[in-house]
Order: C-alpha cells, then structure tokens, then sequence
C-alpha cells in the first residue's frame, strides 16, 4: 500500500512537471470550454468488512466527460474502476481454500457539476452523480445458511453507485491544466460479507476516493482578457507645494512579461518609472489637475491599457483666531490676561498684534496683558489681529470690564431712647399727665415730627404694690396701671401735638416704678421687644370711670 501510495504521487507531480515544462504558465485561461476530457489515476479508500480490518485500498483510473450545457453548470459523465488484490489480513480465514480475496469494479455514473468563477490560475468546482457499480473477480455472498452456518457466493454483482465530491483544477494554458487531487464520496450497495457472517448492518459501502490527473479543454478558447488600469491619487486635495503620489494598479497581466509604465501630466511635471508617479506642486496655481498613465507589455492593443486621476490643488486659507480674557472683571488699575488662538489651515507663521478701547495692552505673541490703570469703570474690549506670511489676515475680541470700588453701606439705624415720664407726684391721680410729663412728651413730639418716618414706642411701669391692688381687685374693677400710663402719654401726643396714632405703639413694661419710657424707632430700625408687652388700647378705655375712681381709692389706700 506504501509503494503504491508513492506511485500515486510520483504521478501527480511528473504530470505537473511536463505540462508546465511544454506549456508554461500563460494569462490566457479559458474559463468557458466546449468540452472537458480528464484522465485521471485514483486510489478508492473502501470500508468494505473483511475481517477485523474493515477496510482497504483500490487502486485504478477513470476517464471523466464534461460538457458545458448553463453558465457554471456542466453535464459530466464518469467511467472508470479499481482493484486490489487483498482486501484485508484476514480474508483467507473467512473463506476457507482461498489463500488471498480480491476484488475488483467497475463505475459508470452521469450528473451535474459546478464551476465557480475564478479568474486567477485556479478554478474549483463540486459534482454529484449516480450510476452503476459492477464488482467481480471476488466473493460476494448470496444466500447464508443459518441451520449450517454456510454461505453461498457469487462472483460478481452489481448495485446503484453515487458520487459527491470536488476538487481544483490548475492551468497551465488556455487547452491543459492539472486536476489537483480531486476528493469524492462514493457510495453502493454491493453484498455485505459481514452481514452474511452476522446478520447484522446492512449492503452498503462508504468510500472515498482521491484522484489527479490531466484535463484537456477542446472547442474555440475564449480570448484572452485585456489588460485594466486603474489610477488614484493621494491626496485628492492639497495646498501648494505639498506632494501628490498617484497610484497605478494593472490587472490580467502577463506574469511571463514585464510591464512598462510611463506617466504623463499637463501643466505639471510627474516622474515615475513604475506603477508609483509623484507630483511636485510647488509651482501649481490653485485648480484641478489630471495625471495619465500608461502601462504596457507587447504590441497588441490588449496587451496596454491607460488611466486617469484627478487631484485638486487648493487656495491658500486665510488664519482663524479666538480670543478669551483671564479674568473678564476687574478692579480699578488691575491687569488681565488676553490669549489669541490663531490657527493657520497650512500651518504658516502668524504676527499677533493688540489694541484696546480704554487703558493700555502689550504683547506681540498669542498672549498680551492689558493694564486698566486710568480706566473708568464700564467694559474695555481688546481686539487681537493676526496676519500671516500671504498678507491674510483674522481677527476677535474679548472683553473686560472695570467695576468701580465698592462703598461700605450705611450702618443700620438703631433705635434711642428719649425722656422718661415719671407719674409719683400726683398720688390723687397715679396715671394723669401732668405738666412736667407734657413737657417731656413736647420734646418727643418734635423729634417725631422732624423724622416723619420715624415710630415711637411708649412703655409704662406700675409698682408693686399697684400690681398687688390690681390682683385684688381682679375683676370688671381691675385697672392695668401701667397701661394706663403709656395709653395717656400716647393720647396726648395725638390730641394735643397731633402726631398721627398708627405711628405710636404702647406696651407695659417690668420695671417696678411708676413710669413710662419713651423710644425712638427710626425707619429701617428693629424694636427690641425683650422684657415689654403689647397694650390693647381698646380693652383700657373701656373701663369705666365710675370704676377708674374707685380704683384709684384703692391704689391710695394701699400707697398709704
């Protein structure tokens, strides 16, 4: 099996050797034949059961058909067979009087196969065919006796074949190529030794076959392919004096020939001997420019082709630049720094220069400082231009703004105490007002009036032992002294000094004294009211004056 195994391959390769030796490889393939021929030599890997091997090698040839009936699609038919001479270690103990078990058969199948297109030196393709398989020159069991344990042979038999398989094929011209090792599944039904033996399994065989060979292509060849040319440029667009390089790619050349490329290109001067040119537009006006090129290898005009590439060569672009403060707001004589970004599209040198609407700017670079001193408070806007080598020029503005010094605010107006009225001298009349509290509550009157926005706060006291005479009498008799005190000076501000009512507020205080202090509260100011208490007025000028005099017997009776 190894010696012929090296047969095999020894074959193949003497096959690829004289083709490509009387033939040589060519770009003119045929892709669509009239008619396929192949002769190929095969080795059928089989796995027919003898023994304990249940398998073995056959070896033989077949001689293949293919005719072209649409587009990939060929009708192929096959004829051919293998043989071998042993088909396992353990034949001859199977079948006793037989030193050795051949076997041998022949195929004739008949289907489709399928090309896929490819126009390089390869061209693969799959099959699937049916047709007959005869086998003879070997044992093939008939009928088993299972009373006897005998089996009855026959010589030859025949059984339904089918094939599914593929392979490559390889050209050395447009008429011959080499079929690589073509690879295929075959299968049949031929009587099953095994099964006769053991009544198990079923007649069938799985194989598979390896071929190669040389195919023969006949009918008028196709003609062979032109050659294309493509181009491209990179970039498609520059600036003057940056380079271009244009990119040739040539198909279906020759590989036995060598190309010739030239170039050529108006209003410019391109170089370039091979598939790679280069454009140098330094000395180029703004505008689009076409590169032709040419490539070659014989006389005949598919043996040439040419392109085109375009590129554009562009107008210089003026600067861009933007401007930002650090800080935007600023005191009185401070400094703040003013950045320009300028940005040139074509990378080309800048000039920085500054000016200002008020104060004073320095700088020749993307930084400048401006000093405010001397600047009124308001808004300063600087303004960066930038120019580059061509003349252009971009320029932006930021802006900083001065706020004048800030003015401490006036302290909060706080409220102040006036003259204190004192109510001991009239004992008859604890809560009158007498002349010397008028006077007093006069001086009050005129503060108030010269601050007409001002309020007053009237605060009466009671002793202790009114406080007492006001608990005992704890009822429709019951008088708040102290209240009353601060009622009173009130009624006097408002009916004798006309001061108006809703400006003058009335409380009773904790001071053990007969008393009632007066405070000024000027606007925005906060009266604090710790230790004092609102008055109801409406509640003390309801007590009746039968009751005010009986009150006041009482106040004098405890006084004493």
């Amino acid at each position: 099996m190894k010696f012929r195994g090296i047969v095999f391959s020894i074959l193949v390769a003497g096959l690829s050797t004289v083709a490509l030796a009387q033939i040589g490889p060519s770009r003119d393939r045929d892709v669509s034949p009239k008619l396929d021929l192949s002769v190929l030599y095969s080795a059928l890997h089989t796995n027919a059961p003898v023994g304990t091997c249940n398998c073995f090698w056959m070896y033989g040839g077949t001689a293949e058909l293919a005719v072209p009936v649409w587009r990939n699609f060929s009708v192929v038919g096959e004829f051919g067979g293998q043989t071998t001479k042993q088909m396992g270690p353990d034949a001859q103990s199977l079948v006793p009087g037989q030193q050795s078990l051949g076997l041998s058969h022949i195929n004739a199948y008949g289907g489709l196969r399928l090309r896929l297109p490819n126009h390089t030196l390869f061209q693969p393709y799959g099959q699937a065919m049916v047709g007959i398989v005869h086998g003879f020159d070997s044992q093939f069991p008939k009928t088993y006796y299972s009373q006897t344990g005998e089996v009855a042979y026959e010589t030859s038999a025949n059984s339904f074949g089918m094939v599914l398989g593929g392979g490559l094929d390889w050209a050395v011209s447009r008429r011959f190529w080499i079929r690589l090792p073509q690879v295929d599944y075959h299968y049949n039904q031929l009587p099953n030794l095994h099964k006769a033996l053991t009544g198990q399994g079923r007649d069938q065989q799985n194989e598979l076959r390896l071929s190669a060979g040389v195919v023969v292509r006949f009918g008028k060849m196709a003609a062979a392919a032109p050659v294309v040319y493509a181009c491209s440029a990179s970039p498609a667009a520059v600036f003057p004096g940056e380079p271009v390089t244009i990119t040739g790619t040539a198909q279906n050349l020759n590989p036995k020939r060598t190309p010739v490329y030239s170039w050529a290109m108006e209003g410019g001067a391109v170089t370039g001997a091979n598939e790679i040119a280069h454009v140098d537009t330094g000395s180029l006006a703004p505008g689009t420019y076409t590169v032709k090129g040419h490539v070659s290898q014989g006389n005949k005009p598919a043996d040439a082709a040419d392109c085109t590439a375009q590129f554009t060569v562009r107008a210089f672009e003026g600067p861009t630049v933007s401007c930002s403060a650090n800080p935007t707001t600023v005191n009185p004589g401070d400094s703040a720094t003013i950045t320009a970004n300028g940005v040139s599209p074509q990378n080309r040198p800048l000039t920085y220069s500054y000016s200002s609407t008020a104060g004073s700017v320095s700088g020749t670079t993307s930084t400048a400082t401006l000093t405010t001193a001397g600047a009124a408070p308001g808004p300063i806007t600087v303004t960066a231009n930038v120019v580059d080598d061509k003349g252009q020029t971009a320029s932006c503005t930021a802006t900083v703004t001065v706020v004048a010094p800030e003015v401490a605010p006036p302290p909060a107006p706080k409220t102040s105490s006036l003259c204190s009225i004192t109510f001991d001298r009239d004992k008859a009349r604890p809560t009158r007002v007498d002349n010397e509290a008028k006077a007093c509550l006069d001086d009050v009157a005129l503060s108030l009036q010269r601050s007409t926005d001002a309020r007053l706060a009237l605060a009466g006291n009671a002793t202790a032992k009114e406080r007492a005479a006001e608990a005992k009498h704890h009822g429709k008799h019951a008088v708040d002294a102290a209240a009353l005190r601060a009622v009173n000076a009130k009624d006097y501000l408002v009916t004798e000094k006309g001061i108006d009512a809703s400006r003058i507020s009335v409380f009773t205080g904790t001071e053990d004294a007969t008393t009632t202090t007066t405070t000024l509260i000027p606007a925005g100011a906060t009266l604090d009211t710790t230790g004092i208490t609102p008055v109801n007025e409406s509640a003390v000028k309801a007590i009746p004056r039968k009751a005010l005099g009986a009150v006041r017997h009482a106040v004098r009776k405890v006084v004493k």
